[in-house]
C-alpha cells in the first residue's frame, strides 16, 4: 500500500527522485545558524525592545536566550531519534502522530517563507539608506535572486560564501564593541551601568515579557540547522551540538551589544516609547552621536549584507522544510525532486513566496511591522509541539527505555510554558494571524484525512 512505500523509502528520497548529499560539516551548520539569526540581529530592534522593556534590554535577550534554550535542549533530543530534512515537522509526526506533526510543520512554515522576507527587507532598506537614488524594494528583489541563484547552485557551495559573509559580520561586531568600550572609558555612560539589566523608568515583568516576545523573532533561525540533518557527516550527534552552540553565541553576542548600545543610548526609553518613529534607528542613532558617522556606516553595510545572507540561510530551510512535507505527502510531491542533491523546485517555490512578500512589505510604509507581526507566533506554537513531541517520545511511549526526567519532562515542559507565556504576550494582531493561519491547516489535514479514508483500504 502507499503509505508502507513512503515509509520504506530512504530518508531524503522519493520513488523517482534522488536524495540530498552529506556534505556539511560542523562548522558548515554553524555558519549556517550563525547566518539566519545573524551576528548583529538587535540593531533593528533594539529601539522598539528598549521602548518596550523600559530600558531593560539587555535582561531581555538574556530572558530570551534561556526560553530558547530549554528549546534548543528539546531539538537535540529529537534529531538524534529522526536525523532527517523537516526539523520540527519531522520531529512532531515522531513523538505525536501524524497529525500534530502535520501542524507543527505547517506553523513553522509560515514563518519558514517569512523570516527571509524580514531579513530581505532589513537588506533593502539599509541599502536604500547608504544608496537612496535606488528604492529599497529593487534592493530587496536584487537580494533576492543573488541569494537565490547561490542556494541553487548547492548547499555547500552557499556555505563558503556564508562563512566569508560570516567573518565580516563578525569582525564589524568586534569593532563596535571595541569603539563602544572606548567611548564608555573616556566619556561614561549616558545611562546608569546597570539600567540595560534593571531599566530606566521602573522595572516591570509584564513590560519585559512583552518584549521577549519580539526579541525572540532574533533567534528564530538556530532551529534551522536541524533540517540539514540529512546533508551533515559525522551524524546526528554534531547536528545537536551545532543547535546547542549557535544559541550560546547568540546569546552572548545579543547581551553584549545590547548592553553596550544601550549604555550609549542618550534618548530615554520612555521617549522612545513617546516617539515610535526614533525607534527604527535607534540603534544607528546611538552609535552615530557616541562613536561617529564611519561607524554608523559600517554598521548599515554589513546589515544589509548580512541581512541578505541570513536570508539565504532561511531560504535554505524553507526548501528542505517543504521538501520534507512533500515527501511525506502532505505537500504536492513534486516538491520532493531533487536535482544533483539539491531540491532545487522547493527552493524556488520558497524564494517566491518571499519575493512577493518581501516586494509588497517594501513599497509600503508600514510593511516591515506587518511582516514582523506575524513572523514569531507560528515558529513559537511549533516550538511548543516539539517540546510535546519530546515528552511523547521518551516519556510517554518510552521509545528509548527508561526516560531522563530532566531532559525528557522537566526541560521541555518548562520551555512549553516559556513559550505559551511569550505567545501571550505577542502582539494581538500577530495571535490572529496565527490563530488563522491554524486554522487553514487543520482544515487542510481534515481535506487530506478525507481523502485517504476513499482510498482502497483507507490508506494513502
Amino acid at each position: 500500500m502507499r503509505r508502507a512505500v513512503t515509509q520504506e523509502t530512504r530518508p531524503g528520497e522519493v520513488p523517482g527522485g534522488g536524495g540530498l548529499r552529506r556534505t556539511l560539516g560542523f562548522r558548515d551548520l554553524v555558519v549556517y545558524g550563525l547566518l539566519f539569526i545573524a551576528p548583529m540581529a538587535p540593531v533593528g530592534v533594539f529601539g522598539t525592545l528598549d521602548a518596550k522593556s523600559g530600558g531593560a534590554v539587555a535582561l531581555v535577550y538574556v530572558v530570551a536566550t534561556v526560553a530558547m534554550a530549554f528549546t534548543a535542549v528539546s531539538y537535540a533530543q529529537m534529531v538524534r531519534v529522526a536525523p532527517q530534512a523537516g526539523s520540527v515537522f519531522t520531529y512532531a509526526r515522531k513523538g505525536l502522530g501524524e497529525g500534530p506533526g502535520f501542524v507543527a510543520g505547517w506553523m513553522a512554515m509560515l514563518d519558514y517563507l517569512l523570516i527571509p522576507a524580514v531579513a530581505y527587507l532589513f537588506s533593502g532598506i539599509a541599502m536604500e539608506a547608504l544608496v537612496p537614488q535606488i528604492d529599497r524594494w529593487v534592493w530587496t528583489g536584487i537580494a533576492v535572486v543573488v541569494t537565490t541563484l547561490l542556494n541553487l547552485w548547492g548547499v555547500r557551495a552557499a556555505a563558503r560564501v556564508g562563512f566569508a559573509v560570516l567573518a565580516a559580520e563578525i569582525l564589524v561586531l568586534l569593532v563596535f564593541v571595541m569603539s563602544a568600550v572606548t567611548v564608555l572609558a573616556r566619556d561614561g555612560a549616558q545611562r546608569g551601568w546597570l539600567t540595560p539589566l534593571t531599566g530606566d523608568s521602573g522595572f516591570s515583568t509584564t513590560a519585559v515579557l512583552g518584549a521577549v516576545s519580539v526579541a525572540v523573532l532574533s533567534f528564530l533561525g538556530f532551529d534551522a540547522i536541524a533540517s540539514f540533518a540529512e546533508e551533515v557527516t559525522g551524524g546526528s550527534r554534531r547536528v545537536a551540538r551545532a543547535v546547542l552552540f549557535c544559541l550560546a553565541l547568540a546569546g552572548v553576542l545579543f547581551v553584549a551589544q545590547t548592553y553596550l548600545v544601550a549604555l550609549l543610548e542618550p534618548v530615554p526609553s520612555a521617549r522612545l516609547a513617546a516617539e515610535p518613529a526614533r525607534q527604527g534607528s535607534a540603534f544607528y542613532d546611538a552609535v552615530d552621536a557616541s562613536v561617529g558617522t564611519w561607524l554608523h556606516d559600517l554598521v548599515a553595510v554589513s546589515k544589509a549584507v548580512g541581512a541578505a545572507f541570513a536570508a539565504l540561510a532561511g531560504q535554505a530551510a524553507a526548501g528542505r522544510l517543504l521538501f520534507a512535507m512533500a515527501r511525506d505527502g502532505r505537500l504536492p510531491r513534486v516538491l520532493a525532486r531533487t536535482d544533483s542533491g539539491v531540491p532545487r523546485l522547493a527552493l524556488l517555490v520558497a524564494a517566491t513566496v518571499t519575493m512577493v512578500a518581501a516586494v509588497w512589505a517594501a513599497r509600503r510604509d508600514g510593511g516591515l511591522d506587518h511582516l514582523v507581526s506575524v513572523v514569531d507566533v507560528g515558529a513559537l506554537t511549533a516550538f511548543v509541539l516539539l517540546h510535546a513531541s519530546v515528552v511523547g517520545w521518551f516519556v510517554v511511549r518510552r521509545m528509548d527505555g527508561p526516560p531522563d526526567r530532566l531532559r525528557h519532562l522537566v526541560v521541555p515542559v518548562l520551555g512549553a510554558g516559556v513559550l505559551i507565556a511569550v505567545i501571550v504576550e505577542a502582539a494581538r494582531s500577530a495571535q490572529i494571524v496565527g490563530a488563522l493561519w491554524l486554522g487553514v491547516g487543520l482544515v487542510v489535514l481534515a481535506l487530506q484525512r478525507g481523502r485517504r479514508e476513499t482510498l482502497p483500504g483507507g490508506e494513502g
